[in-house]
């Protein structure tokens, strides 16, 4: 069978899954005034998607071994192409939740499947180039939602958010029925029982994380008590988990793979490059919409240079792996983030809109260099008979790692925002000139409109509310900041990595 073919006919059905992590962040005030749920009610539509998704990805490979892999990967499309056609016509938002958490749950296992058959369908000697076509679907379907997502909804409605996943379901399961079949070790497995007790503690713990990260910053984090009890029993489910999974003789996720030293070092720098993905392509959107005024549209098309530097730099960087060690990849990969965020440090109220283009495109390189070697040597020394279980683990890490890297940024633009907002107050003084000059000017401005005596009020409201534009500012750039320092601190952990040569036989050093 052609690898090409297979590759094909995984990552249709991995695109769209990941393509709806994002695409209806968008959509969500359209949602919430559609069935009459307010925008925090709203976000319960992506919140609960990633809940079950992270949940099903580490116990992927064992309900491969279970009901074969074809069949499940199979099953899953078949109950994801359904779950997003009852979200398209769901009446209420408990349903839309509903269907959400159902379509979760059917295409968390979609990514590990597909990494685990491409690497499968490849000689060794081109896992870089499968690993670079693997890379397009869940590295650039993240960048592509918001855009998508923004066009339909404003165009049609948000239901054609869902509706599209149809026909593309659809013909992911004539590709996969067609292309795609099950090695002998996969046929003639025997699971054992499930693991019922470590499938528990595997749910409460990244359900109760999940929900944290997604409504910490809203709750204030650990000033609400609620935050407090979830933090409590997501320590002790993640403990319990871990020891059950050490000991149990046929466990949900097999940890005994974190043995390997390239896969843990791999785990850890992907996590890194995650929040180093996540955070930029959620702070720019937020600044450009919210201090700017952009439209989710005009947005998301600003963005589009990383997406072509992603597009670009891919199967580069596969080419790349069979002529020089994938550690200077990597390192070369975390230095181009580090730059462009560095770049978008230095962002301004005031600038043209070309000025992104350059830092978007270095990210989109640099997402590219770092994690393709990443995913490539995170699997080489892997036993093929660990491959599906290793590639949901590390799934669950880069989502996971993404998620966290989401609350953090954002939280970190607020708290500093808070910080600076103080040291700004302080030249809203009487006796400073550029103060009253910005007041003078502001009550010229206004007193044609609304006359002389409402003038000086709003005069001050306006300059009150360019001191607040300029410390979210400053919180902008200084998680921006934040992020660069995380890329310089990452680089010398490539070191930590054995050499794997690609080139013949895998060899590590």
């Amino acid at each position: 069978m052609n690898p090409w073919a297979v590759a094909a006919a995984v990552i249709v059905p991995t695109f769209m899954e990941v393509l709806d992590t994002t695409i209806v962040s968008v959509s969500l005030p359209s949602i919430a005034g559609s069935l009459s749920a307010s925008n925090t009610e709203a976000t319960w539509v992506s919140t609960s998607y990633l809940v079950a998704n992270a949940v099903v990805l580490p116990a992927s490979a064992w309900f491969s071994s279970l009901f074969g892999r074809k069949r499940f990967l199979l099953i899953c499309i078949v109950l994801f192409t359904l779950a997003s056609l009852l979200c398209g016509v769901a009446p209420t938002l408990g349903i839309l939740v509903l269907a959400r958490v159902a379509q979760g749950a059917a295409g968390g296992a979609l990514q590990p499947l597909s990494q685990a058959i491409i690497l499968e369908a490849f000689p060794v000697q081109k896992h870089g180039m499968a690993m670079a076509f693997y890379g397009l679907g869940v590295v650039i379907a993240p960048a592509v939602g918001p855009i998508l997502g923004g066009w339909i909804t404003d165009n049609y409605s948000w239901r054609w958010v869902f509706y599209m996943n149809v026909p593309v379901g659809l013909l992911a399961v004539w590709l996969v029925q067609r292309f795609v079949f099950d090695p002998d070790y996969i046929r003639k497995a025997r699971p054992g029982r499930i693991d019922g007790l470590g499938f528990g503690m595997l749910s409460l713990w990244l359900g109760t994380m999940q929900i944290i990260l997604d409504k910490g910053q809203d709750a204030d984090w650990f000033g609400a008590v609620w935050i407090r009890w979830f933090t409590l029993v997501s320590a002790v489910a993640s403990v319990a988990f871990l020891v059950r999974e050490f000991r149990c003789d046929h466990p949900i996720a097999d940890l005994r793979v974190f043995k390997n030293r390239n896969f843990t070092v791999s785990t850890a720098l992907v996590s890194v490059s995650a929040v180093l993905i996540y955070g930029p392509m959620t702070l720019l959107p937020l600044f450009l919409q919210g201090l700017l005024g952009y439209s989710a549209m005009d947005s998301g098309l600003t963005q589009m240079s990383r997406g072509l530097g992603c597009l670009l730099g891919m199967p580069l960087a596969g080419a790349l792996l069979a002529y020089f060690d994938p550690r200077k990849l990597i390192a070369t990969g975390f230095l181009l983030l580090a730059l462009s965020t560095l770049t978008f440090a230095g962002l301004s109220l005031e600038f043209a809109r070309s000025y992104l283009d350059w830092p978007n495109f270095l990210q989109g390189s640099g997402i590219s260099l770092s994690m393709v070697p990443l995913m490539t040597v995170a699997m080489a020394m892997v036993p093929k008979e660990q491959i599906g279980n290793a590639s949901g683990i590390f799934a669950l890490a880069r989502n996971l790692a993404g998620s966290i890297g989401i609350s953090w940024v954002t939280t970190l633009v607020t708290r500093s925002a808070q910080f600076h907002q103080p040291t700004l107050v302080a030249h809203l003084a009487s006796c400073n000139p550029v103060y009253q000059q910005a007041i003078q000017g502001a009550q010229a401005a206004l007193v044609p409109h609304v006359g002389a005596a409402q003038a000086p009020a709003m005069a001050e409201g306006l300059v009150y509310r360019s001191l607040l534009q300029q410390t979210n500012m400053l919180g902008y750039a200084d998680a921006f900041y934040a992020l660069a320092l995380l890329c310089f601190i990452a680089i010398p952990f490539v070191l930590l990595l054995k050499r794997v040569v690609l080139r013949g036989p895998v060899v590590a050093h």
